[in-house]
């Protein structure tokens, strides 16, 4: 049954820093002298070239940070961790051909990645399956990874559609919203939140698809308002959310409008203005909560800044969560990492907060033989037999006229 509860230095030095952490990983070869510990290879694989350019650079800052904490910490059983990062560049080809390269070439035990559905899906069944390399999704939501054939091997960190859904929906409601428009993103992230809305939604409803890379929605737009829709219900990831949104208010069709999961973003503020957008409402990744001061302290000391960008939480804790199963399993081996994932993030266990601090926690105590809870920057990881969250937040945010992002609540979901 599901139910629903609403309740830095800058990125240059955050380098730096990890290889002055890196440096005492040291063994001695046979000679006597001091040679490097083999690493623990870590690989992000996320949009770079394509796509929010504020959603890549948080994600990234996100996954660098994960990794200076682990070695400031003294590592993973005596081994530096090291990062690699990929483009997918929003193509699902690439996203496969650049999950193998970070496992065939760049040796990496692990993947935070990819951030899309229609990528995470192909790389679940063609690459994470058949390599047996662990993978975290931070923000693919399409319900079709629960039966994707993956060996066990695709996990992620975002909520299933099966929870954003609904939660739009009754956002949407109450906004005082009984008839609306959608504009949905034809691929697998669009038409499941697209789907699982509808099911969700007791009034009025016109959905209409936007095909990738189609430049001109206008007629979308106005198809979308026939039948007197009150509110545009937005579904598009940002760079085609701009252009549907300035066509919407040109047009005069729509001035209010509900934002789906990609939406919590600045770069629409920059594009459309913020009297526009002003206390218009979104659904989106999990804002951060009471268990999170220490790592937005850590955060905004590395990069001077909070995240703003979606999902740069989820990305944090996949990267932790990858480092606590090697440490837990005290191996490099993927499958080993797989079969130690679920124990790290579940009961029983001492509770472990994110942080500097708290990576330094789990780490010793892992050590120690000891069991742990991490409970993540974004909320609980824990995981069921297909690699869904079991449990996790999502968060009511809004525009504000100052063109700023606002959190408003977080909203729990359980299964």
């Amino acid at each position: 049954m599901t139910r629903f509860v609403s309740a830095i230095p800058r990125a240059s030095s955050v380098v730096a820093w990890v290889l002055v952490l890196v440096l005492p990983f040291a063994t001695l070869s046979a000679c006597g002298e001091a040679a490097p510990a083999e690493p623990l290879k870590l690989g992000l694989l996320t949009y770079i070239s394509e796509g929010s350019a504020q959603n890549a650079q948080d994600r990234q800052r996100a996954f660098h940070l994960a990794i200076a904490h682990l070695n400031q910490a003294g590592g993973v059983f005596g081994r530096p961790v090291e990062a690699v990062v990929a483009d997918t560049q929003l193509d699902p080809d690439t996203a496969v051909a650049e999950a193998r390269r970070l496992i065939d070439h760049e040796g990496v035990h692990g993947i935070v990645g990819p951030s899309s559905s229609a990528n995470s899906f192909p790389v679940a069944e063609r690459v994470a399956g058949p390599s047996g390399i662990p993978f975290i999704s931070p923000a693919a939501g399409t319900s079709r990874l629960t039966e994707a054939d993956d060996n066990d091997f695709f996990f992620r960190l975002t909520l299933s559609q099966r929870a954003y859904g609904p939660a739009l929906a009754q956002l949407t409601r109450e906004r005082g919203f009984r008839n609306v428009g959608v504009l949905y993103r034809d691929d697998l992230w669009g038409q499941g939140l697209a789907e699982t809305f509808a099911q969700a939604w007791e009034g009025s409803l016109k959905p209409v698809a936007v095909e990738i890379g189609q430049t001109d929605i206008a007629d979308a737009v106005r198809e979308s308002a026939v039948g007197g829709a009150e509110a545009l219900v937005v579904m598009l990831f940002p760079d085609e959310a701009v252009v549907a949104v300035r066509e919407a208010l040109e047009l005069g069709v729509y001035e209010q409008f509900v934002w789906g999961s990609a939406l919590r973003n600045l770069d629409l503020v920059s594009a459309i203005g913020a009297v526009a957008l002003a206390d218009t409402y979104g659904i989106g990744s999990s804002a951060p909560g009471e268990l999170t001061p220490a790592w937005e302290a850590s955060f905004v000391e590395a990069y001077g800044e909070p995240p703003v960008g979606s999902f740069a939480l989820e990305v944090y804790d996949a990267t932790i969560a990858l480092a606590l199963a090697a440490q837990a399993g005290k191996s490099t081996n993927g499958a080993v990492i797989r079969d130690h994932l679920r124990a790290v993030g579940s009961p029983p266990g001492e509770s472990i907060e994110p942080g500097p601090d708290g990576v330094a926690r789990a780490l010793a105590a892992l050590a120690d033989g000891r069991e742990i809870v991490f409970n993540g920057a974004s909320g609980p990881l824990q995981w069921d037999a297909n690699g869904d969250l079991r449990r996790g937040h999502l968060g009511v945010w809004r525009y504000t006229a100052d063109g700023r992002i606002e959190d408003v609540r977080r909203i729990l979901y359980e299964t």
